[in-house]
């Protein structure tokens, strides 16, 4: 038994180790989001391959959705070389339950792991097209509260950034010359406002890049219009 889209080919097999498997065809699915994007998840380590994407899943395999997960990681490129790409960016997530007994599932939500790294062109390229998408409805994060950190630093590396949200301030700046097209931007960690963090590091890498004469006055105009993008906060 293999874990990727040929692996689980093996239904039998599969059975027999009671692990459940997705009812849908990953495949399908991958291309569905490669030709229309919907959702684009920052952080790609296990909680939210276990839980997030176990969401998707039930979605996917209800048949209330069609396409899946783009997974961004904007720290531990390993994450994508090692575990993604070997395995489909499929999962094996094992619960432990109350009486001691475990449940296994494939999840196969996630279409396909992205580093979100400035310095490699073509995986960038790769994200940009995802951000540039009409289709695209939610940007999602779970990197912890730390991850929302401005350094001044960063702040004068310009439209290259290496702070997730100075990555994430130059996709929406794709976005916006797309077409000023419309995000929900979702911080999905444990902290406090969640939503203002990422909202208020957006604002000021924004504002920055307007005074340094990288971006438009427009452009902060854009991700401060809440009827273009908008940061909920999240529990």
């Amino acid at each position: 038994m293999k874990l990727s889209y040929q692996g689980i080919q093996d239904k039998q097999g599969y059975a027999a180790a009671q692990v459940a498997l997705p009812q849908y065809d990953w495949a399908k699915m991958a291309e569905k989001t490669a030709e229309k994007p919907v959702w684009v998840h920052f952080g790609a380590g296990n909680i939210f391959r276990g839980f997030i994407a176990g969401l998707q899943q039930r979605l996917l395999n209800a048949g209330l959705a069609e396409s899946g997960i783009v997974a961004a990681e904007t720290f531990d490129y390993d994450i994508i070389d090692k575990i993604y790409v070997p395995h489909d960016s499929m999962t094996l997530m094992v619960s432990l339950k109350a009486d001691g007994s475990t449940q296994k599932e494939v999840i196969a939500s996630i279409a396909k792991g992205i580093k979100a790294n400035c310095a490699d062109e073509a995986q960038w390229q790769q994200l940009t097209d995802v951000f540039t998408a009409p289709s695209l409805q939610m940007a999602s994060f779970t990197i912890t509260e730390k991850g929302y950190g401005v350094a001044p630093a960063d702040l004068e590396r310009g439209l290259t950034p290496v702070l997730a949200m100075g990555k994430v301030t130059a996709l929406l700046y794709e976005r916006f010359k797309a077409g000023k097209l419309p995000l929900t931007v979702q911080s999905m960690d444990n902290c406090s406002h969640n939503g203002d963090k990422v909202k208020n590091a957006v604002h000021t890498y924004a504002a920055k890049w307007v005074e340094q004469g990288l971006v438009p006055a427009e452009f902060l105009a854009y991700v401060q219009d809440e009827t273009k993008i908008t940061f909920p906060w999240s529990i």
